[in-house]
């Protein structure tokens, strides 16, 4: 007689919510959910709520779409702390703390956000202090303009389909149009830039790191305030950018 493994039917739901993500829509409402996983609604609601509370889903403006929340995000980055390739971006940056004295940050792209996954903070006083496992609009972030400039037409208007973007400051890039202008200057200078399109008064250098097939599979940055940057400063952060972008492609993704 074959045993089967106890099920806890309240668990069960939960993971069972969780894989209803990994379809083609990034949202549901209550009766949707309800209705494809064949859940009671008022115990739906009840799940859903104490998700919502820990942080594994969020909803929309009109509190009526649910989607997955930052917690999940944190979640994952702290598993890739363990990676080869934050370990390796960990040892580089030290080197960049060293001499710079600036913060410096690892991210990938995840759907249309940039999700930091590593980060070394600057002792400065006043310093840009990225929010570990956190996510911001790629359009309005140099990394995010990285990873935005390796992707194809469709890939970039599936991300944008409206023609005005979410503005971070009045400095965020305004609209469609005027990020693909931007994204081609990306491409020829191999360099991303956020001018305080994320926050006032900081400017901010990225570039990519590669992957074996060329592809960039995250970025890393470099963020000083505009009170600090000379233009030493300014080209030692590029080169420091170039420098790091190659040696983590190298060691963690082309080396075997």
């Amino acid at each position: 007689m074959t045993q089967h493994p106890p099920k806890v039917k309240s668990a069960d739901r939960v993971l069972d919510i969780f894989e209803l993500f990994t379809g083609e829509k990034e949202s549901y409402s209550l009766t949707e959910i309800a209705k494809s996983l064949n859940m009671p609604p008022s115990s739906t609601y009840l799940i859903l709520q104490n998700m919502l509370n820990r942080g594994y889903l969020e909803t929309d403006r009109s509190g009526k779409q649910f989607r997955i929340g930052f917690k999940l995000f944190t979640i994952r980055s702290g598993y890739m702390r363990n990676t080869s390739l934050t370990g390796e971006f960990n040892q580089i940056a030290e080197r960049i703390i060293d001499d710079l004295n600036e913060t410096v940050c690892l991210a990938i792209r995840t759907e249309d956000q940039l999700l930091y996954i590593g980060e070394k903070v600057s002792t400065h006083a006043l310093r840009f202090n990225p929010n570990l496992g956190g996510t911001l609009p790629l359009h309005a972030t140099a990394s995010g303009k990285i990873l935005l400039a390796d992707l194809t037409p469709d890939e970039l208007r599936a991300i944008y389909p409206s023609e005005q973007l979410e503005k971070v400051t009045n400095n965020t890039i305004p609209t469609y149009s005027d990020l693909l202008k931007e994204l081609e200057k990306v491409r020829e200078q191999e360099f991303g830039y956020n001018m305080g399109e994320t926050v006032d008064g900081v400017h901010c250098v990225a570039g990519a790191v590669r992957d074996a097939d060329g592809r960039a599979a995250a970025s890393v940055s470099i963020s000083i305030p505009v009170v600090r940057i000379t233009d030493e400063v300014w080209d030692n952060v590029h080169n420091w950018i170039r420098r790091s972008c190659e040696e983590l492609s190298y060691k963690v993704y082309r080396q075997y």
